[in-house]
């Protein structure tokens, strides 16, 4: 259970609310905030602080300062007065009611804001595709004009310059439209014995496609490992196919509840509010969907590690692990953490050798990570300490 913090300051003026909140050692990027105009949230495991406001606040028009080692919370008043208290008496269903109301508040606000992003996105993606071809249609009508002209020039010279024998060319066509043994005139030989000096016709122009072969991984070729790299490539590719799985027991679902991508992003902002539950629930119908997937089965091994479900963690971790090989560079930090997860559920069973495995294969992953190494060293502290 996560410990509750009292040690809490506040001040106020007619207008203003100011909460002090000190985070005891907790980093900043630990720090999560979920407010309303009638609750404020503040959880950096394993503290959590929340109030029910006495009188209603201007959310929209609040602010937050988070560093130094405390949180800062500036907060507007609806109505200029002075409040008796900073808490308001209500009783547990309310309360739980106005919890609920501000997770879905939440969660409403970031799909609002991952909308917009998106949009943007595809909006900036439109317009530099339109741009390139524009450029590129332009560059390709410029060679265009540019050979025809080159082409043009050379026929020209070719019809005003040539000569067959001392002959301009237009009498060189006749000669070639004579019928075979017929006397040339000109030379008292026969057409069929005498060399032709004819110019070819120029030839017609044409657009050699050239096609490179994308290298989905930064490093360099001769560097690479090849058939593990294509692996890796082979299953992504299967997984993005385990989409379109039977989905007749799921026909009560909307349409963005049908995509296991999206279900993934709701569980991890279900996570970041600390509903974890709710959380495992997504990761479960989005296993259901695909099960080819890593990441949905590591973050709901972070779930399981949150509700205590031990066992679990270790299972999804594992398959977590399994889906992620072979071992290549695009897939390090998604390893890392999986190992992490796993060891960390194995030292909680007590199972300290097995967890203590767990982390070397993170320290092998990123060997300069300090928490890590610190870890590692407590826990083979421990297995000293026992034998």
């Amino acid at each position: 259970m996560p410990l509750i913090v009292r040690d809490h300051t506040w001040t106020q003026n007619q207008t203003t609310v100011c909460i002090s909140l000190p985070l005891k050692g907790v980093k900043s990027a630990n720090v999560h905030v979920i407010c309303t105009d009638e609750y404020l949230k503040v959880s950096f495991p394993p503290f959590l602080f929340e109030v029910f406001f006495f009188e209603p606040i201007n959310e929209m028009k609040s602010e937050a300062r988070i560093g130094n080692g405390v949180a800062v919370f500036t907060l507007q008043k609806r109505r200029d007065e002075l409040w008796e208290r900073l808490f308001t008496d209500i009783g547990k269903d309310r309360q739980k009611q106005i919890r609920e109301g501000a997770i879905l508040t939440v969660q409403e606000k970031e799909a609002e804001k991952s909308k917009a992003k998106a949009a943007r996105i595809q909006q900036e993606n439109k317009y530099a595709l339109e741009t390139m071809m524009k450029l590129e249609n332009e560059e390709r009508d410029r060679i265009q004009k540019m050979r025809a002209a080159a082409e043009l020039g050379f026929w020209r010279e070719a019809r005003g310059t040539g000569t067959d024998g001392g002959q301009p060319l237009h009498r060189r066509t006749e000669r070639a439209s004579a019928p075979p043994g017929a006397a040339n005139p000109a030379s008292g030989q026969r057409d069929g014995k005498q060399k032709s000096n004819a110019l070819p016709a120029p030839r017609s122009a044409g657009c050699i496609q050239i096609s490179f072969t994308p290298r989905v991984f930064p490093t360099a070729l001769r560097e690479s490992r090849v058939p593990e790299e294509e692996e890796w490539l082979k299953k992504q590719a299967e997984a993005r196919r385990a989409v379109d799985t039977d989905l007749a027991e799921l026909d009560d679902l909307r349409e963005e509840e049908r995509n296991p991508d999206w279900l993934k992003e709701k569980g991890d902002k279900l996570f970041m509010a600390g509903n974890y539950q709710a959380a495992v629930n997504a990761y479960n119908l989005a296993v259901k969907l695909n099960r080819k997937i890593p990441a949905v089965f590591s973050n709901r091994a972070a779930c399981h590690l949150k509700l205590r479900n031990l066992h679990k963690a270790v299972e999804d971790s594992s398959q977590a692990l399994e889906l992620l090989k072979p071992a290549v560079a695009a897939n390090a930090p998604a390893r890392l953490k999986a190992h992490v997860r796993r060891g960390t559920a194995f030292c909680e069973l007590e199972l300290y050798v097995e967890g203590l495995l767990d982390y070397q294969a993170a320290l092998e992953i990123d060997p300069r990570n300090a928490a890590l190494q610190a870890d590692a060293d407590k826990i083979r502290e421990i297995i000293q300490g026992t034998t």
